[in-house]
């Protein structure tokens, strides 16, 4: 039996799953590790695949639950999904989707499904698509989705349980991102890559603008270029995009790696006050980040750049170093690309507890996510919630164990972990699902590194 886990019971399916982390915090973290592929990006890709009416071959996928949810949805569409290596699969779409066959129940659990509404747009006049669900953080519209697909030529309705999705004419060549979301960029570029030819049979092509330049949404103009749909202005906010929904053709792909993973293993480091290397970690991602914690005092060191396997990613290793931390004077946010990562923001509160002085962490994104932070003060942090957005800090402060049951949101639940791996005396982190979300195998990757988890299977 894996040394990690307490096995207590045998059959289990993703709806009932409770398992629980306990952490014996205080231990050292030493040696290296490998940053996964990207949960997003595998997410993106996904609705991408869709795209192409051929067989679509994906590397580097995390075994992960989001994309376990996604495959659920894709095989309720008939869509064939077959693992063909750790890591690889393969995507082929059927000649006629049932869409009155979605899994909702899949549907349910994860906000990317919303990217399904471009690509599908072009094989259905119209259709149905349950409401999506992922992290609860407060309110999340649909705003930037709906705008930009109305531009381009979708009726979108909100009913009671469902998304109604009808074709109508486009009415705009240029589209203006209402706010600059990495899901809504991914489905106004998906919805003007299929847009069909003009009346005089010319390519329709689309100007986004103020389109986010997240790694997430890169990855799928990467993908959509080498599949043949043409793209300019990739990794700039204003792309062109000329149409074509009648690409078919047998193409390989592989996912790059994940900055917020490796984001997760330099606050491990830090908590830890550890020495620790993080290989492969996507830099151009990290880079503010990086600069917030060395202004913070953080002692770290980079390697020369190489690239990923799909050609364009940018990655080093990175070198953490045992630090005294201070507050910095001025706040914490997060911004669209290249701003600090909105997933990345959550990391920089147990950072903070460790921080001499006090820090203002201002989280305006997300609605509500702000009061998940405070859970750290069951550890003994002096976290002060001024608002449903912001939150001061003070520090440093000496963590000690806890049981606390894991928010319903992948970031601020991992927060919690590598938290209590630095805390002193044993934690336990109760109904980890939303963790296995976004990071496979954590645990046994962490205590490879020195750390002491097991799985509590309930």
């Amino acid at each position: 039996m894996n040394p990690t886990t307490l096995k207590l019971r045998r059959t289990r399916t993703w709806q009932d799953e409770r398992d629980d982390f306990e952490i014996e915090g205080g231990h050292k973290l030493s040696g290296q590790i490998t940053t996964n592929a990207s949960k997003n990006g595998a997410t993106h890709l996904f609705a991408a695949a869709l795209v192409n009416r051929g067989k679509t071959t994906l590397k580097n996928i995390p075994r992960i639950e989001d994309v376990s949810r996604f495959i659920e949805v894709f095989k309720s569409l008939g869509i064939k999904v077959v693992w063909t290596g750790r890591h690889t699969l393969t995507i082929e779409p059927p000649k006629t989707f049932n869409v009155s066959n979605i899994n909702s129940r899949a549907t349910g659990k994860i906000r990317s499904a919303l990217m399904l509404i471009g690509p599908l747009s072009a094989r259905l006049n119209s259709f149905k698509l349950p409401h999506i669900g992922g992290c609860k953080m407060g309110e999340r519209t649909i705003a930037a989705h709906r705008y930009a697909l109305e531009d381009l030529g979708l009726k979108i309705e909100t009913k009671e349980n469902y998304y109604r999705i009808s074709r109508g004419k486009r009415t705009k060549k240029e589209v203006v991102m209402y706010e600059s979301s990495d899901t809504g960029t991914t489905n106004a570029i998906l919805r003007a890559a299929v847009l069909p030819a003009s009346p005089a049979g010319k390519p329709q092509s689309t100007v986004i603008d103020f389109a986010q330049q997240n790694y997430m949404t890169l990855e799928v103009c990467y993908f959509l270029k080498k599949l043949g749909i043409k793209i300019e202005g990739i990794g700039t906010k204003t792309l062109t995009i000329e149409g074509n929904p009648n690409i078919k053709k047998d193409l390989e792909y592989s996912n790059s790696e994940d900055p917020v993973e490796a984001m997760l293993f330099i606050t491990a480091a830090i908590m830890t006050r550890s020495k620790l290397v993080i290989r492969r970690a996507p830099i151009d991602f990290l880079k503010v980040e990086l600069l917030k914690l060395e202004k913070m005092g953080l002692r770290y060191s980079v390697s020369k750049t190489y690239f990923s396997d799909n050609g364009h990613t940018k990655l080093t290793d990175i070198t953490i170093r045992p630090s005294k931390l201070k507050a910095l004077f001025d706040k914490i946010h997060a911004q669209p690309y290249p701003g600090i990562n909105t997933d990345n923001l959550p990391f920089f509160v147990p950072i903070a507890t460790q921080a001499t002085g006090r820090t203002l962490i201002h989280d305006w994104m997300w609605e509500d996510r702000a009061i998940f932070f405070t859970e750290l003060n069951k550890l003994g942090a002096g976290v002060r919630l001024a608002d449903p957005h912001r939150v001061f800090i003070d520090g440093p402060t000496k963590l000690r164990g806890a049981q606390i049951v894991c928010p319903p949101a992948l970031r601020p639940a991992v927060m919690l972990l590598t938290a209590m791996l630095g805390a002193e005396g044993k934690s336990t982190l109760r109904n980890v699902y939303a963790i296995k979300r976004g990071y496979e195998n954590i645990v046994e990757r962490l205590n490879k590194i020195g750390a002491k988890i097991r799985i509590l299977k309930t």
